[in-house]
């Protein structure tokens, strides 16, 4: 009697994820070659090359589905592009090969290498345009906040839920002139403000931990990749996000429909963002708070890497020493 092919297993296989460390891990390695040196377009294109060369190593067969680079004409990994050797599972990719260009670029904290790996079909995919994002950690009723309420109201629903007054609510919030007006309504309703400079990927992964980062909630808007990425950590970590693109142009809202992007003003929930079996890798390359940078030594190289699973609700750190080959 015949016996049937047995089928792929979904999801993705779980061997990656140490492989898409060593992916942030070179990429990350490449950068922080480039820290302090002023040139934030050479650090981001060492990075992106190196991604795509350790991509292109593994036995995937993988799309980016949203990437760095339209927006700003930065080196890119494109949307679209294909990656990996052409056999093996399916899987969307999604990549920041250096988030926080200018922080590498000044020797600033907390730039990373950072990227997510998925099963077909799980990621947003969308053209690289700007986001309005909200974000909160886990434990909290689903829809306590939301995107399209008033800063006031949701510092008042978080901190009610949290069972506290809200100057003992603290956010977290991109340091830009767009924002003006979220800080003063967000200050105005008794709550903290923290302001980055950048790396609201890391931004919006410290709300699942506020006890030790001190961070309730993340507010504003950035990039979409960043979005998404930040999103399918989420996943893996636990708590609510969702999203808006922003598509204020005909030429936005042209590449959007092509995309398959039917509704210009949905909101998008933390599923919605990034769905499936997902695995996020980020290295860091300056010190920062979620990552330690990368270490030169005469003989070796040392690098930090955070390796979240949704599938197991796994977090790993992995201290690497590099003694061969990257140099």
């Amino acid at each position: 009697m015949a016996v049937a092919p047995k089928s792929e297993p979904r999801g993705v296989p779980r061997t990656l994820a140490l492989e898409l460390a060593r992916v942030t891990e070179r990429a990350a390695i490449a950068a922080a070659r480039l820290r302090g040196k002023g040139d934030e377009k050479a650090a981001d294109q060492a990075a992106v090359d190196a991604m795509r060369d350790e991509l292109n190593g593994l036995p995937i067969r993988g799309t980016v589905v949203i990437g760095e680079g339209e927006r700003d004409q930065a080196p890119m990994l494109f949307i679209g592009e294909q990656l990996g050797r052409g056999e093996g599972p399916e899987v969307d990719i999604a990549v920041d090969p250096l988030e926080g260009t200018t922080l590498c670029a000044k020797d600033m904290p907390g730039a990373i290498a950072v990227m997510t790996m998925a099963e077909r079909g799980s990621l947003l995919a969308a053209p690289d345009v700007y986001m309005q994002k909200i974000a909160i950690g886990p434990g909290y009723k689903a829809g306590l906040v939301d995107l399209d309420a008033s800063p006031a109201d949701n510092i008042t629903a978080l901190a009610r839920a949290k069972g506290v007054e809200p100057d003992q609510i603290t956010a977290l919030i991109l340091d830009r002139p767009r924002h003006a007006g979220l800080i003063a309504e967000v200050r105005a309703a008794g709550a903290a403000v923290r302001l980055i400079s950048d790396g609201d990927i890391a931004g919006i992964i410290f709300t699942a931990s506020p006890a030790e980062t001190g961070i309730d909630i993340y507010l504003g808007t950035g990039a979409a990749p960043e979005g998404v990425l930040a999103a399918a950590a989420m996943r893996c970590i636990g708590g609510q996000m969702q999203g808006r693109l922003i598509l204020d142009t005909p030429e936005r809202r042209r590449r959007a429909a092509e995309m398959g992007i039917e509704d210009l003003n949905r909101k998008y929930d933390l599923v919605d963002l990034a769905s499936g079996d997902v695995i996020v890798a980020a290295t860091g390359v300056t010190d920062g708070a979620l990552l330690r940078g990368v270490r030169f030594r005469p003989d070796r190289i040392q690098t930090e890497t955070v390796v979240y699973r949704s599938e197991a609700g796994t977090v790993r750190r992995i201290l690497g020493e590099h003694r061969r080959g990257l140099s």
